[in-house]
């Protein structure tokens, strides 16, 4: 069943607009893709067949990817066996690393380090979360027309990589990690996002991933997916259980309060802060360590951006070692040759970030008001993000929640990935019987509106309105013979529209011309089951669609862009695959060198070849050494080649394997 509601306003351009709002309340199967996406598009999957299709979570400091499989969700390690990938990009004068290498690059090149990116990704690059986050970062972030730009010296040249194409590396690791372990190629996934996300950055999101070559069956919000993780074994449930999902990350915090019964997921409400999350516990804890370094030295280091990284890295440690109460600073030559020694009690370490804690009670008491619930209502408190393993956040919320025990029977670390590989699995049509009975209704994350007279926001749809979803306003002329209308568009939840988030403005041109308000346009808001905005217009006289355009968001990557960008990364992936091969022919030339070196330097050798033969052999791996240190940089070709010459110089004697 639906229902209409009309009524007239005026945008602040004059422009008549008579607005007709259709309610859907119809549910929708989780099993059901997006309108873009045909049911047949996707192939049966069952446990004996390849799986086409894996759910990742795309961290702000982590990222981590699962696949469902023979009946249960699997969590993939990356090479180093991690089930966790930093969320950091180094680019060398050879090739780009990803993960565990590119972190521990920070250090040795931090101006080619890249990390935190989700941070710039969908945003101008005037918005103050980009311009505070830049002070604290290593590398370089430039304008380009309001498009912010990381730039690095990759390949001995200065380059320029928009946020989504650094995401995109991350994307293509994780898929290389699930292939590597499946055997197979994977073209598809599920991708979580914050959901504080706005339609720009779920945009963003989604192009990231176009240019990683993956197709997105499917954005959806990270708590979101933690609820999926939590109730798939309690799809029995017959009694309505409301669960709240409390997401403390590294990077982010989220709020999610999700009905459940009988496999079927309803979110009532979510909130969040996509700039917050347990670093900011991190730089609380440098910043204590920086004044007690001045006050025992009269050294200020404050200004010492590599001596700041190291006690980052050190606080980062600390923060998770706390032993019998007590965790340790050792850093040796942190600033102008003195070593630093330190202790912080975990006492000290709550103290520091006390109000950080509290404040977070504010957004869970907001998603406890937009679900029209109180904390009595809640069953379960879910525990999501490795930060909620500080114990005075266990605390807080349990206290807040009048002693209720915190559900703990998820990994924090895990949960994200978990729901978006069962999600995944169900948009493929996996026939595990685990899977039939999962629905899942999502909810808009942000108020979306148009500005009408005196700056006034005009609410097209309310935060937490059940995804997807359609709105159809009907706008007129306000002048005679007028052509074009011209409409801002905004997300957020306050009054004014300059203090909410511009998308852009709505041109509809060209309209029949005519006496002021006798054209009819119908303009049409839709929202798919992604968070994603799609605008059309039709003109009620005439019948005829109507172009549209949204102008003034430079956020969004345009055709040929999305396309250089996909090319590129096709390129880059190439080049480092040719430089995989070529650093593995020299490990292999260096291998067989030193394994010949520890025979020769054996036990009892001086039985088996005489004075002349030792030397002969010396001397071929000495003229290899040589050739090694002159030659780093040679081809793939001339390592094997090399190689062979070595091991028929070496032939007549024992020692090869």
């Amino acid at each position: 069943m639906g229902c209409t509601q009309s009524q007239n306003r005026k945008t602040k351009n004059g422009s008549n607009v008579h607005v007709t709002e259709t309610r859907h309340s119809d549910t929708i199967s989780i099993n059901d893709s997006e309108s873009s996406t045909s049911s047949n598009d996707f192939e049966s999957s069952t446990s004996n067949e390849p799986v086409s299709a894996i759910g990742i979570d795309l961290g702000t400091s982590y990222s981590c990817v699962g696949v469902f499989r023979n009946g249960k969700v699997e969590i993939i390690p990356n090479e180093q066996g991690n089930r966790l990938t930093p969320s950091y990009v180094a680019f060398t004068d050879r090739q780009w690393l990803i993960g565990d290498e590119a972190k521990n690059r920070l250090s040795i090149n931090p101006q080619d380090t890249v990390f935190h990116f989700k941070r710039l990704i969908g945003r101008k690059f005037s918005d103050s979360i980009v311009q505070s986050n830049m002070k604290r970062w290593p590398f370089k972030v430039i304008n380009d027309y309001e498009k912010p730009k990381i730039e690095v010296k990759y390949k001995n040249q200065i380059k320029q990589f928009t946020p989504e194409e650094i995401s995109s590396m991350i994307l293509i690791k994780m898929k290389h990690i699930a292939e590597s372990y499946l055997g197979h190629t994977v073209t598809s996934a599920v991708i979580t996002v914050p959901a504080s996300f706005n339609d720009s950055q779920r945009q963003s999101t989604r192009d990231a991933a176009t240019i990683a070559g993956l197709k997105v069956l499917r954005l959806i919000n990270e708590s979101t997916a933690a609820a999926i993780a939590y109730g798939l074994d309690k799809q029995e449930i017959s009694n309505e259980r409301n669960i709240l999902i409390y997401d403390l990350g590294g990077g982010t915090f989220n709020v999610s309060v999700i009905s459940l019964i009988k496999g079927i997921f309803e979110v009532k409400s979510t909130t969040g802060d996509g700039d917050f999350g347990g670093e900011d516990c991190d730089k609380r804890m440098v910043k204590y360590f920086v004044e007690e370094f001045r006050q025992k030295n009269q050294k200020n280091l404050s200004e010492n951006k590599h001596a700041l990284r190291r006690l980052l890295r050190a606080c980062e440690h600390a923060k998770v070692a706390f032993r019998d109460g007590t965790a340790s600073i050792e850093i040796d030559s942190l600033h102008e040759d003195i070593d630093f020694y330190s202790t912080i009690t975990r006492a000290r370490f709550e103290e520091l970030n006390d109000d950080l804690f509290y404040s977070t009670l504010e957004s869970v008491k907001h998603a406890l008001h937009d679900a029209k619930m109180n904390k009595s209502q809640i069953h379960e408190v879910i525990l999501v993000g490795g930060s909620t393993r500080i114990p005075k956040v266990q605390k807080i919320l349990q206290d807040f929640f009048n002693g209720k025990q915190l559900n703990k029977s998820i990994n924090p670390d895990e949960a994200v990935a978990y729901g978006a590989a069962i999600q995944a699995a169900i948009l493929t049509k996996n026939k595990s019987k685990q899977l039939k009975k999962v629905l899942l209704f999502d909810v808009t994350s942000h108020s979306l509106g148009i500005e009408s007279a005196d700056d006034v926001m005009t609410v097209v749809v309310e935060r937490n309105t059940i995804l997807p979803l359609k709105r159809i306003h009907t706008f007129t002329t306000s002048v005679d013979f007028q052509q074009c209308v011209a409409i801002k568009l905004f997300q957020g939840e306050r009054s004014m529209t300059k203090k909410n988030h511009l998308l852009g403005t709505i041109d509809i041109c060209p309209i029949t011309p005519a006496l002021k308000g006798a054209p009819e346009i119908q303009l049409t808001f839709d929202i798919d089951v992604n968070g994603i905005l799609n605008i059309s217009a039709v003109e009620k006289i005439f019948g005829k669609e109507k172009k549209v355009t949204l102008t003034g968001s430079k956020m969004q990557l345009s055709k040929d862009e999305l396309e250089r960008m996909i090319n590129d990364a096709k390129r880059y992936q190439t080049e480092d695959e040719i430089e995989g091969e070529r650093l593995e022919a020299k490990n292999l030339l260096r291998s067989y060198c030193f394994n010949i070196k520890t025979k020769l330097n054996g036990e009892n050798l001086e039985y088996i070849f005489n004075d002349d033969e030792k030397k002969k052999i010396i001397d071929v791996l000495e003229e290899i050494s040589l050739w090694l240190e002159i030659n780093q940089f040679a081809k793939k070709e001339e390592f094997e080649h090399k190689l062979k010459e070595a091991e028929n110089a070496l032939s007549e004697q024992s020692l090869e394997d």
